[in-house]
């Protein structure tokens, strides 16, 4: 249970074999996936449905049937508002999103897309469906967003964002993937589809402006006349994303000190350089993957870029070079809640269960409610919706926060205000990211932490998720009492989708990929590196037992 890096893992992405546009998107059309292999059924992880052209696990039959079990979803809960549709860089985002109009069209939806045919970050469709929907109480919007997120260029994806403005629950994903499914197996006789030349046309089809509504909006959620005002010198690379050209328009209309490294949009990413297991990822909290902005570091105060779809993060600072995403994210934490004082005394810190421990203790020192969650953004939706929430994270560098008055900003996670925030960072406290953070952990200690990542099956993954606590049988963990074995999570008691074990002052988590065939082994200690890896090795023995024994 270990993964090994590869020697490719860092360089640049020509040095292994690029995908084949031509031949993927001749897949995306030709190959019909089959219902009586689970790999090719629709299946919604934590964040939509994804896959690949190639493995027949995402193909136009699946966005067909997943598009149509949409627009039947949203009709029985009394959705009847315009869908606003956004698209990111990946190859096969463009075909699923004419194959998701055609199904629009045809099923008389009234659907909203990018102005001059601009890739969509998803914070904006969060974004857009919540300005839309407010003080509405009949005809809400809602949305899906065509993205496989940071996953490798011959992947595609789908999701579905109800009038809440987030990621579906998994009530909602359960229906349509049963429902698309369901479909399929019927050889797709009761999907409603057009040709894209006349869905294109049809009077439900019409533009929306998400870039200006999003960038003129955005000095509601950050004190941008604090990073002008104080000069700092920052860098973004989008990582050939959505928000490619969001960023010259902020620059324009707030008159940062913003410097876009690259604005190249290339399906293959060659730009890139290769992640891990020498396979490309636009995965901004990754070393290997953030190669080039790492080695601006010392020519900005803070740099920053963000994955494919612009839900992610990634933060460079002089001081810290690439900040791992827990140390981000916990100082992000700290930061929010002493300067937003237009956020209810009593809104809470959230966190999901793999996410940093450290965020445990500033949540305790600020006197705030902790909300310890599954993996999964979906699980923040209702407090980033009703303003009881301040704050959630993921630890694979996911967040949104509150509007500065404590409204709703964005219910999904948004890479953009997130790395913004760390030129505001540096604005307000003279200070960037990673010198804060120092602070923060001379006061409540340092952790170490890892996570291995390592290839798994189908039947692996779907044995992990359903590990039990007494199928935990150590009662130690690297000679700490254990003192919790945890399956749900303490918020909600909802599955984590396998198994964390907490001592005093370490733990590890085990879990499945939601998006991706392989699984994920976290481990923390504010004991030191030394006492980390006694944790991981603990835990890998402990899960090997675990599922020996299952």
């Amino acid at each position: 249970m270990s993964s090994s890096i590869s020697p490719l893992a860092g360089k640049p992405a020509t040095s292994a074999p690029l995908v084949d546009v031509a031949r993927l998107l001749a897949a995306y059309r030709d190959l019909v996936p089959d219902p009586a292999v689970p790999e090719q059924r629709v299946a919604f992880g934590t964040s939509g449905h994804r896959g690949s052209s190639f493995d027949r696990s995402f193909n136009e039959a699946h966005v067909w049937a997943i598009v149509q079990a949409i627009c039947e979803y949203r009709k029985n809960d009394g959705v009847d508002g315009p869908l606003f549709v956004g698209i990111d860089t990946h190859a096969l985002s463009e075909p699923a999103f004419e194959s998701t109009l055609e199904v629009l069209a045809a099923n008389g939806v009234g659907t909203l897309i990018s102005k001059g045919g601009e890739f969509t970050p998803t914070p904006a469709v969060s974004h857009a469906i919540l300005r839309y929907n407010s003080g509405r109480e009949h005809g809400r919007a809602d949305g899906i967003v065509i993205t496989p997120s940071h996953n490798p260029p011959e992947s595609g994806g789908i999701k579905y964002n109800p009038p809440h403005g987030g990621p579906a629950d998994t009530d909602a994903t359960s229906w349509i993937a049963a429902r698309a499914n369901a479909l399929i197996e019927g050889g797709l006789r009761e999907v409603k589809r057009v040709t894209i030349d006349v869905a294109r046309r049809a009077d439900t089809t019409r533009e929306h402006d998400f870039l200006q509504e999003y960038v003129a909006d955005l000095e509601h959620a950050l004190d941008l006349d604090a990073i002008r005002g104080a000069s700092v010198h920052m860098a973004v690379d989008p990582l050939g994303g959505a928000g490619v050209h969001y960023w010259a328009a902020i620059v324009e209309r707030y008159r940062l000190d913003l410097t876009v490294v690259s604005d190249t949009v290339d399906p293959t990413f060659s730009f890139m350089s290769l992640d891990w297991d020498g396979r490309i990822r636009m995965d901004p909290s990754s070393s290997y993957a953030m190669q080039r902005l790492i080695g601006l570091k010392d020519g900005f105060d803070v740099a920053f870029a963000c994955d494919t779809d612009h839900d992610r993060h990634g933060v460079v600072t002089r001081s810290a070079g690439l900040m791992p995403a827990n140390h981000y994210l916990a100082t992000a934490a700290e930061y929010l809640f002493r300067h937003r004082r237009g956020w209810r005394s009593d809104a809470a810190v959230g966190k999901t269960v793999v996410s940093t421990a450290l965020i445990d203790r500033i949540a305790k020192r600020l006197g705030r409610p902790l909300l310890e969650v599954p993996v999964g953004f979906k699980w923040f939706v209702p407090g980033l919706y009703d303003g009881s929430l301040g704050f959630g994270c993921e630890e694979s560098a996911g967040a949104s926060f509150l509007a500065k008055d404590g409204s709703a900003w964005s219910t999904d996670k948004d890479g953009i205000v997130a790395a913004l925030l760390a030129g505001e960072m540096t604005a307000k406290l003279g200070r960037d990211p990673g010198e804060i953070y120092k602070g923060i952990t001379h006061d409540l200690g340092e952790p170490a932490s890892a996570r291995i990542d390592a290839a798994a099956t189908h039947a692996q993954k779907a044995k992990l998720s359903k590990l039990t606590p007494e199928q935990v049988t150590s009662k130690t963990l690297a000679g700490e009492p254990v003192i919790q074995v945890q399956n749900r999570a303490p918020a909600n008691n909802q599955p984590i989708g396998g198994i964390k074990v907490i001592s005093a002052n370490g733990w590890f988590a085990a879990r499945p990929s939601g998006t991706e065939d392989i699984y994920k082994v976290y481990g923390e200690s504010f004991k030191g590196r030394d006492h980390l890896d006694r944790i991981l090795e603990e835990a890998q023995a402990m899960v090997d037992a675990a599922l020996a024994g299952s």
